[in-house]
């Protein structure tokens, strides 16, 4: 078993990853920028070194960084959590150039599905549907631009091909609007992930957002675990998510599962993953919208109704320990579980991120199926610097109903001040009657704007 590890990330990530080392007798190591230097990883860790200043492509983007820090402190292995470097293939065949376990997957994976349009190739040739898209690209002269735009045809999304979590996203619903988008989004993507590069994908209008949680071993064999929708979203982001997804088709559930298991097991997948689908709510067909090859940040909900601990599963994966049991893991569903994730942001104003200082934070107690991921403490400052989620609060109970019902007191118990929150609108949502009977969609924010904000 791995002895120590860097944790190539912060917050919330990176202090949940220490939480299951220490349960393993596994000794951490923090990296963290001149604005994280009193951050709650970095006081939990065993070892901490600083990488460089504030911004992220100053210091947790810098890949020579981060490895004088794992050599220096002797570290053995390298998590990179969700986010930054998690799925840029150069760092993680940089890691284990310098003789480093890494902690994911083969970087020849997260190469082939970190390219939005590789990706895109590979789905259709194993079989999976994808949306009209275009190659990935670097924009040059407008006119081409449009041409390409047109063939794809409108309303569209423009997407960074080296990202995810809704950042590089621009939605366009005329070629009037495609450039400026274009613009936006290459320079979001450069910022966020180092990465320029953008694509074309059809747009669906009434949509759902739903993943399949996937776990490879490397060598062909791969498992699925229980879908989660991620359908409710503000700017292409997901707030919350939930397993099992609510009133699927029992076929478009199993297709969508095997669909993502035909693609990871064509990759040899290792690792934990997941492949994200959007599907029509129309036609009731689905289409791959991405793999994403790093934990992801719901990952909270397939572990409370599993059991298991895929922080722990990639471990013993990366020190070659066996996982015999998992191969015979059920992948039916224990209850219901959901996530909602708590932002310093104003939903009155387009959910636009407030930093400030957290001078009261009073977070549920994590009892009767409540759980509760963190990286901040009352007193903590929510810089303009990174991602201003402040908690996940996650419910689990026997029916998605008892799972409802729960979050929504944990939501009502949670305290924060000093920045505002979307704590209201969450708990707004879970109590409206369109939520209520699982009627979710990629459009549930703007079509219930009103009432959720009154």
């Amino acid at each position: 078993m791995i002895k120590k590890v860097l944790i190539a990330n912060r917050g919330e990530i990176a202090y949940r990853i220490m939480k299951t080392c220490r349960a393993m007798g596994i000794a951490t190591v923090a990296v963290y920028s001149e604005a994280d230097a009193s951050a709650l990883h970095v006081s939990e860790a065993d070892e901490a070194v600083e990488i460089g200043p504030a911004p992220a492509v100053q210091s947790y983007l810098k890949t020579e960084a981060i490895l004088a820090a794992a050599q220096s402190t002797g570290a053995e292995g390298i998590h990179p959590g969700y986010g930054f470097l998690s799925e840029n293939a150069a760092f993680a065949a940089a890691v284990e150039d310098a003789g480093l376990i890494w902690i994911g997957p083969k970087a020849e994976s997260i190469r082939d599905m970190g390219d939005k349009q590789r990706a895109r190739s590979l789905a259709e040739a194993a079989g999976v549907p994808v949306l009209p898209g275009s190659q990935g690209f670097k924009p040059g002269d407008v006119e081409a631009l449009l041409g390409t735009g047109n063939k794809v045809g409108f309303p569209l999304l423009v997407k960074a091909a080296g990202g995810g979590g809704g950042i590089g996203m621009r939605q366009v619903l005329a070629s009037s609007d495609l450039a400026e988008a274009v613009m936006a989004a290459q320079s979001q993507a450069s910022r966020s992930f180092g990465d320029d590069a953008v694509y074309l994908e059809r747009f669906v209008s009434r949509a759902r957002h739903v993943e399949v949680q996937i776990f490879g071993f490397g060598d062909g064999e791969v498992i699925a675990f229980p879908e989660r929708d991620c359908s409710i979203q503000r700017r292409f982001q997901k707030i919350i998510e939930e397993t099992p997804a609510p009133n699927l088709e029992d076929d478009v559930r199993s297709a969508m599962a095997d669909a993502a298991l035909t693609l990871a097991r064509q990759e040899k997948f290792r690792s934990a993953g997941t492949v994200e689908f959007i599907l029509d709510m129309e036609t009731s067909e689905f289409y791959f919208l991405e793999m994403n090859t790093r934990i992801q940040v719901e990952h909270p909900v397939t572990e409370l109704v599993t059991g298991l601990d895929l922080v722990s599963l990639q471990l013993q994966l990366a020190s070659g320990e066996p996982l015999d049991d998992l191969l015979s893991c059920s992948n039916d569903a224990q209850g219901h579980a959901i996530e909602a994730r708590i932002y310093a942001e104003d939903p009155q104003k387009k959910f636009l991120p407030r930093p400030g200082t957290l001078t009261r934070l009073v977070l549920p107690e994590e009892r009767d199926g409540i759980r509760v991921d963190s990286g901040v403490r009352e007193g903590d400052k929510i810089t303009p610097f990174y991602d201003p989620m402040i908690a996940k609060i996650c419910a689990h109970g026997a029916d998605r109903e008892t799972a409802t019902s729960k979050i929504i007191s944990a939501l009502e118990s949670t305290k924060i001040e000093g920045v505002p929150t979307n704590t209201q609108f969450l708990a707004a949502i879970f109590s409206h009657e369109a939520n209520r009977r699982g009627a979710v969609s990629t459009n549930f924010i703007s079509d219930y704007s009103d009432e959720l904000t009154a």
